[in-house]
């Protein structure tokens, strides 16, 4: 029988999946006005209120192709599934999923957008349904698992390196430990431990089926370590 912490209905719902990581230029944006408008030349609350309305057209006509869809795709009736667009955030709720997009400006360059994806509160019954599985296709790039205990980077280090490469775990960090990264044999992905998440970086994106299946081989290699940090890491 597999263990507990390996079975998908133990952890899929408190995964996020994230996409996108679109980039743009503000000025071309459908609500800018040439001659109205100034580009933002500095990130806070009142430019990215005024990226909201500028952004406005573009989101609801997204995220209103993404309702559609669902409706379609899944047959989802009127009270199993809802859209909310408000500012610069438009969140697609269903009995089952929720999908939101988000639009933000660049720290490193306010006359910049970036246009972002987040899947989460994902029923595991959903995974490898093929009309789910092809909505989704190609979407996100990066699956995050938040620590509920929270964790000590440097343990996760030292638990690594006591394996001394065995069940193919490898590990790199800085000085300073603020986080870890580790490589798993065979797994593409990069995953990334800051003590209080666990995120994987994949260099292709991917569907939901694909980054959960890749999640559950790190956590299976986790556990087979038999290391109490690392087994305890995602249980």
């Amino acid at each position: 029988m597999a263990n507990e912490s390996e079975n998908p209905e133990t952890y899929v719902a408190a995964v996020r999946l994230l996409g996108g990581g679109e980039f743009g230029k503000v000025k071309l944006l459908s609500g800018f006005k040439k001659g109205m408008h100034s580009v933002p030349d500095s990130v806070n609350a009142a430019t990215e209120a005024f990226l909201g309305r500028l952004c406005a057209e573009e989101l609801t006509d997204e995220s209103e192709e993404w309702f559609q869809q669902a409706r379609s795709e899944l047959s989802y009736k009127r009270k199993e599934v809802t859209l909310d667009v408000t500012g610069s955030v438009a969140v697609l709720s269903a009995v089952d999923f929720v999908f939101e997009i988000n639009y933000r400006l660049n720290n490193r360059d306010p006359g910049v957008y970036v246009k972002s994806t987040v899947l989460h509160q994902l029923k595991p019954e959903r995974l490898g349904d093929e009309r789910f599985e092809t909505m989704f296709a190609g979407q996100f790039n990066e699956i995050i698992f938040d620590l509920i205990k929270g964790v000590s980077v440097e343990a996760v280090i030292d638990a690594v390196e006591e394996l001394d490469g065995a069940t193919g775990l490898a590990i790199e960090y800085r000085s300073d430990y603020a986080r870890c990264t580790l490589t798993v044999k065979g797994i593409e992905a990069e995953v990334h431990c800051d003590g209080s998440s666990l995120s994987m970086e994949f260099p292709r994106a991917g569907g939901p089926s694909e980054l959960v299946e890749a999640f559950a081989a790190v956590r299976h290699a986790f556990v087979i370590s038999k290391n109490s940090v690392l087994d305890g890491l995602l249980g």
